[in-house]
């Protein structure tokens, strides 16, 4: 990993960091959010219904009507909040722009900060999990290329470690980005990324690959602007077995005159081994790591794909 001076500052819903903010006075308290990963990132917390003004405890609300436009309604008295969580959504996700982010995570199932599934409930009264909540929709509406993610979906080992992967990747951008758009500092950075967008989509490593050979065709700026999107729609795939699978060959092509026969079997043993579910990818990952260090290949050294977050998350270890 690189050595990062200011910590990775990631919004996070105000419950999950164990306040007592939600409707019941209680909290949802995530503990691999606040203990384990809070080693590695500064925490930006967030209550919707909180900040716009709403107090604790309170009527519990629920969205109504038009799922792509529903209103928030209080549950008993009927009081439609819909015009203070809008205003204020609009306010705040603009002064969250002056934070630095890197990624939000909200609260699941939330009327004001579920990024999917949420319940809309028709004029009769019946639920489709089919809405965003208020202010999950405003933000990543403001933010579309930053990784969100919600608590509930975080229990998934492959999303959990898709979501995170993709949270440092954005933070070496904004790094990237704070030393000036220069197109030698963005070829140097998709050099480092080629094998982490290869494990997510073969397309997109192609079209980013096209895109910066191209940079000498346009300006640095138009280059950085096409480059992000193509970057977070690629790492927002899911990778796959398959895909690990082939990055992995690809990597143990660069020992071939170095490796021996015993160890060039034992390395395509415990790769199949992955790519059967036998053993999870750290397994093939750190013997490769071994190698890269063995005989100091200086193009892997550097590649992201081989160290994508921090080894302490234990994040490979169940995928």
């Amino acid at each position: 990993m690189d050595v990062m001076e200011e910590p990775l500052k990631l919004g996070i819903s105000r419950c999950l960091l164990g306040e007592k903010v939600r409707y019941d006075g209680s909290h949802k308290l995530d503990r691999f959010l606040t203990q384990t990963l809070g080693a590695f990132v500064a925490f930006v917390p967030v209550c919707p219904e909180v900040e716009c003004g709403l107090p604790v405890p309170r009527e519990s609300m629920r969205l109504v009507g038009d799922p792509d436009k529903p209103r928030l309604i209080t549950t008993r008295s009927g009081q439609d909040h819909t015009a203070r969580m809008l205003q204020w959504a609009a306010r705040r996700v603009s002064e969250l722009e002056q934070e630095g982010l890197c990624g939000f995570i909200f609260k699941s199932r939330s009327p004001s900060s579920g990024m999917s599934g949420v319940k809309v409930y028709n004029e009769n009264g019946m639920p489709a999990a089919k809405g965003v909540g208020m202010f999950a929709r405003a933000f990543m509406e403001h933010f579309p290329l930053l990784p969100a993610e919600d608590e509930g979906r975080l229990h998934d080992p492959l999303l959990r470690e898709n979501f995170i992967e993709r949270i440092f990747v954005f933070r070496r951008w904004r790094e990237l980005e704070a030393r000036g758009r220069k197109k030698g500092d963005l070829v140097e950075f998709h050099t480092r990324h080629k094998l982490l967008l290869l494990s997510h989509s073969p397309r997109h490593h192609q079209e980013a690959g096209r895109l910066v050979a191209g940079a000498g065709a346009v300006s640095a700026g138009q280059l950085f602007e096409q480059y992000l999107p193509l970057l977070m729609e690629a790492l927002a795939l899911k990778p796959t077995a398959k895909k690990h699978t082939n990055v992995l060959h690809h990597i143990m092509g660069y020992f071939k005159k170095q490796l021996s026969t015993d160890e060039k079997q034992e390395l395509l043993e415990v790769i199949e081994n992955y790519h059967g579910g036998l053993v999870p990818l750290i397994v093939p990952v750190t013997l490769l790591n071994h190698y890269v260090r063995k005989y100091r290949e200086p193009y892997l050294a550097k590649q992201v794909y081989l160290n994508p977050h921090p080894l302490e998350l234990k994040l490979r270890n169940h995928v």
